[in-house]
């Protein structure tokens, strides 16, 4: 059983809440804008990170972190990119391989909006945990937590932190 924290666009912005989830995490994954190695640094602290860099994030952030993630966690496969839009609104750039080789769980930010989707035509979760940084046109902070047992993803939950 791995317990999971899932949040974005951070956009330099860490506090106590977050850090206060991510001491109940297992890992840590971060679907891009990070802002700053702050960001990582305060959370590798406390447990595994993976992440992406977006949109925002200057030339150091990229070459520390990909533009996509793919791996397993127990046996769910899992796709983490900053801009992959949903379901039935894939981006370009990814939509050939994701309809050719969908992961179990495709992850993608930027948007800001939180929104977890079935993908009947694909057969694969969708998640987008919103953004829990300061900056954007959001009106809550939000992340993601949930649970992967073996091959089930269960026990998702929404955190909200908050007004932005």
């Amino acid at each position: 059983m791995t317990r999971i924290l899932l949040l974005s666009d951070t956009h330099s912005h860490m506090d106590a809440t977050i850090l206060k989830y991510a001491r109940m995490a297992d890992e840590i994954w971060h679907a891009g804008d990070i802002g700053s190695f702050e960001v990582t640094d305060q959370l590798s602290s406390i447990k595994e990170v993976r992440a992406v860099h977006g949109n925002i994030d200057n030339a150091a952030i990229q070459r520390e972190f990909p533009l996509d993630q793919k791996f397993k966690c127990e046996s769910v496969s899992v796709w983490i990119t900053h801009i992959g839009g949903y379901p039935s609104r894939y981006n370009q750039r990814i939509k050939e391989e994701l309809q050719t080789n969908p992961p179990d769980i495709f992850i993608s930010g930027h948007s800001h909006i939180l929104k977890v989707q079935w993908d009947k035509k694909l057969e694969l979760l969708h998640m987008n945990p919103g953004a829990c940084g300061r900056q954007g046109f959001h009106q809550v902070r939000t992340m993601l937590r949930f649970v992967i047992d073996g091959k089930d993803i269960k026990d998702l939950e929404v955190i909200e932190l908050g007004k932005r």
